[in-house]
Order: structure tokens, then C-alpha cells, then sequence
């Protein structure tokens, strides 16, 4: 019993001084994310406060409860901006799972190395120009005079199109570039879970008889299932984030209307009216509807596909 007790023992040892070096290369991550995401929680109470800014944040204010978010639910705007969040966010969320995933199971079935590689490039490099950078690219292709975009429907008998003015369009417009800009990561993402699938599985398929199509539904998704599943859960909590880098650098007063997310909303409210207290009620709002969809969603996978992040 001793014995076994001294090697347990000293196996624990060991095992704290392999491991310690990965926690204090973690530490300093861990470190700014309780800083910059946790600390600031703190100012969650000015969502039930009439925050007045000069007499501080744990200064003597007024506390009213529940006021911010009734009059937050009455505020003209707030239920459109809560309606197009979820529209936009909805579509991007299975856009970005279904055209990564069926661009990186194409780019697979390619046998030419480097035009897969040259494919993979191409697609990429928008993700790393910036909305700023992007939107004045976007703004000089979709303008409806002169943009190439409106010049080459012109080639058709087509009208110019005003993409980023028109409420019929403007939703269509941030959907589909924000998916143009971001496919080529996840594509990346998924093309590496492939590279990792046994090779013998499509040997043994090929014996049985399967053509290239069939190897594609019956051995590359399914070894795809459990990546597809993960980023499905992260993107949940993104529900609510339909993308205030790209919306603020698109949309104009004239679009609000199909176009002003809870992001945005957010920003007018309480950087441009200065109400604070209700800003930080709609944020707060926001982020409790986040974590429960993610909650939910991490519960169904575990339920349903017998999957675990942690």
C-alpha cells in the first residue's frame, strides 16, 4: 500500500513538473483575458442605474432597477435593429458552415497541387484586409454609377443597382461579402481536418466500388462531422453578432431599416445620445441571449452527437 501510495505520489510530481511550462506559457493569456473581458463586468450595474458619467462608476448614482430595459423595449428602433441581428446573423452562421465545407471538399478532389494551392491563397487574402479597407473597396464596385459591379449588369439591359443605398438589397449585399471576405479561413479549417482522415478509408471505399462522389458523402463528411459540429457550437454565440465593423462601415441613415443592428443601435444610443445606462441594458441583453444559445447548442451536441469541447 505504501509503495503504491509513494508512486502515485510521484507520479503526480512528475506530471505537475511536465505540465507547468504549458500553464505559465497560458498564464499571461489568461491573465488578459480576465482584465480586458472579466474586470470590466463591473460596469454591468449602470444597466440598472441612471448613470451619470462625473460622479464615477461606484459613485453615489441613482439606482432604477428594471427602468433601462422597459424603456430600452418602447425605445423606436430597438426591436428593428433585435429583428435584422438575427436575419443577418442567422444566414451568415449556415453560409459560413455550408460554402466552407463545400469549397474544402472541392478543392480536395483537385488533383493539381498547385492550382489547389493557388485556390487556397486566392480565397484567403480578403480576410486579412480590414472592413475599413474593404469598404472602401466595396463602396467603389457596388456604386451605381460607375462601380463595375452596375457596369457589368449594364452589359444586360440591367438598371444600376443601388446595393448599399436600397433596403431590398442592402441585407443580400452585407450577407453575401461578408462571406466572400471570411469562407477562406473556415475553408482552411476544414481542409486541414481532411488532410487528417485515414487514407485506407478511401483505399477500402474504392475496393467496394465507390466512384469519387460517393467517397466525397460516405467518407470525407462524415470524418468532417466532428469539425462541423465544433464550429457550429462557437458560431452559435455569435447569434446576436451580425458584424459592427462591417455594418458601421456600409450603412447609412437610408438603410436603417433592414440594415441597423443591435451593435449599431448600441453605438447611436450610448456613445451618440449618451445613454449609457441603456446601452449597457441592450449589451447586457445581448450577451445573456449569446450564452444561453451556446449553452443550448453545446447541450445538443453532447445529446445528439456525442460531442465534447471540454
Amino acid at each position: 500500500m505504501l509503495q503504491t501510495a509513494q508512486k502515485t505520489s510521484r507520479g503526480k510530481k512528475h506530471w505537475f513538473h511536465k505540465e507547468i511550462p504549458f500553464h505559465l506559457m497560458l498564464l499571461p493569456a489568461v491573465i488578459l483575458v480576465f482584465i480586458y473581458m472579466y474586470v470590466p463586468m463591473a460596469g454591468l450595474v449602470i444597466a440598472f442605474e441612471k448613470f451619470i458619467p462625473a460622479k464615477g462608476l461606484f459613485g453615489d448614482q441613482k439606482w432604477i432597477g428594471w427602468d433601462n430595459f422597459i424603456y430600452l423595449y418602447h425605445l423606436p428602433g430597438a426591436i428593428n435593429a433585435l429583428r435584422n441581428t438575427v436575419i443577418i446573423a442567422f444566414f451568415k452562421i449556415v453560409l459560413h458552415l455550408l460554402i466552407p465545407v463545400t469549397v474544402s471538399i472541392l478543392l480536395n478532389e483537385v488533383r493539381s497541387a498547385a492550382f489547389r494551392r493557388t485556390a487556397q491563397t486566392l480565397i484567403y487574402l480578403p480576410h486579412f484586409l480590414s472592413w475599413i479597407i474593404m469598404g472602401g473597396i466595396l463602396i467603389d464596385l457596388l456604386s451605381p454609377s460607375g462601380g463595375l459591379i452596375n457596369n457589368f449588369l449594364g452589359l444586360f439591359g440591367i438598371e444600376p443597382i443601388f446595393f448599399l443605398g436600397s433596403n431590398k438589397y442592402f441585407r443580400f449585399t452585407l450577407i453575401s461579402t461578408d462571406v466572400w471576405k471570411e469562407f477562406g479561413f473556415n475553408t482552411i479549417v476544414y481542409l486541414a481536418a481532411i488532410t487528417n482522415i485515414d487514407p485506407t478509408q478511401y483505399e477500402a471505399a474504392t475496393i467496394d466500388g465507390a466512384n469519387r462522389f460517393q467517397r466525397m458523402i460516405h467518407v470525407t463528411l462524415p470524418n468532417l462531422r466532428m469539425i462541423i459540429v465544433l464550429m457550429m457550437v462557437l458560431s452559435l454565440g455569435n447569434v446576436l453578432n451580425a458584424g459592427f465593423d462591417q455594418v458601421y462601415n456600409l450603412y447609412s441613415k437610408q438603410v436603417y431599416e433592414s440594415g441597423d443592428i443591435l451593435d449599431t443601435f448600441i453605438y447611436r444610443v450610448g456613445l451618440i445620445d449618451a445613454q449609457f445606462g441603456v446601452a449597457t441594458a441592450m449589451g447586457m441583453f445581448k450577451s445573456l441571449v449569446s450564452t444561453l444559445f451556446i449553452s443550448v447548442s453545446y447541450f445538443a451536441a453532447y445529446k445528439f452527437a456525442d460531442y465534447r469541447i471540454f
